[in-house]
């Protein structure tokens, strides 16, 4: 939570979007290194398969959206191209900026993982043994992590819902468990709650969102919103689902 609407705006994004070149992240790559030099490469190797089951895998795949990464085989060319996606923060395609707002279905990657993947990319892209690789059979298990996964239930509309734009007063209370981006810009816009005692709670960093990966922002607790409480940030024009807690 924070104090006023302007101490949110003044935030820039290359605040939540985890580049290396920070002191902490040299030193966590250069701890990576290390210990992969010590282990041996099975166990990196074995984080980047889990990495890629999770987060990429559902859309990279044969008959998917784009280029299969099934296969070390299938990977190993795009190395170099997979870290500069992930640093910049364009793949995964969760389009927002990490750290504004807390979701439960958050599929942009950590720190830790961005520079796990560096390490991989930039230390030979080792395949490891097969026996540390996630079994094939789990693999449909692993996806179910993902935002994008096919099979399971499309969230495009919620009994309840309330389609917000521009700067939206709640007319009644309302139970917040997440937000849909229905019709928005392809720009950097944040969304924020105002609530009648002006308090502020951050709600969401749209950055690099694209309707095509369209998917919803699941928060990690529901937010009660009082009546009289202002949805602030939505572009004229644009409009956002605001997806009401299921009912018990």
């Amino acid at each position: 939570m924070v104090e006023n609407w302007e101490e949110v705006r003044s935030q820039k994004p290359d605040a939540g979007r985890g580049k290396r070149g920070s002191p902490s992240g040299l030193r966590l790559l250069g701890f990576l290194l290390i210990l992969s030099a010590l282990i041996g490469t099975s166990v990196v190797a074995r984080e980047i398969s889990r990495i890629f089951y999770s987060r990429c895998i559902t859309c990279h795949r044969e008959g998917g959206k784009a280029f299969s990464l099934m296969e070390y085989k299938e990977a190993f060319p795009w190395r170099t191209a997979i870290k500069e996606e992930v640093l910049e923060r364009r793949m995964p395609p969760w389009g927002a900026v990490k750290g504004f707002g807390d979701f439960r279905n958050d599929q942009a990657l950590t720190p830790e993982q961005l520079e796990l993947i560096t390490s991989w990319s930039q230390g030979g892209s080792p395949e490891g043994d097969e026996k540390d690789l996630p079994p094939k059979d789990k693999l449909e298990e692993m996806m179910k992590e993902s935002a994008w996964f096919s099979n399971g239930p499309r969230l495009d509309h919620r009994p309840g819902e309330i389609i917000a734009s521009g700067d939206f007063k709640l007319i009644k209370p309302f139970t917040l468990d997440g937000l849909l981006p229905k019709n928005v810009p392809n720009e950097s816009f944040q969304m924020v709650a105002e609530l009648p005692d002006g308090r502020v709670e951050p709600l969401l960093w749209l950055n690099g969102y694209k309707l095509e990966f369209a998917h919803p922002f699941l928060l990690l607790t529901p937010l009660e919103l009082p009546a009289g409480t202002v949805i602030r940030g939505i572009p004229s024009g644009a409009n956002v689902a605001l997806l009401p807690a299921p009912q018990n």
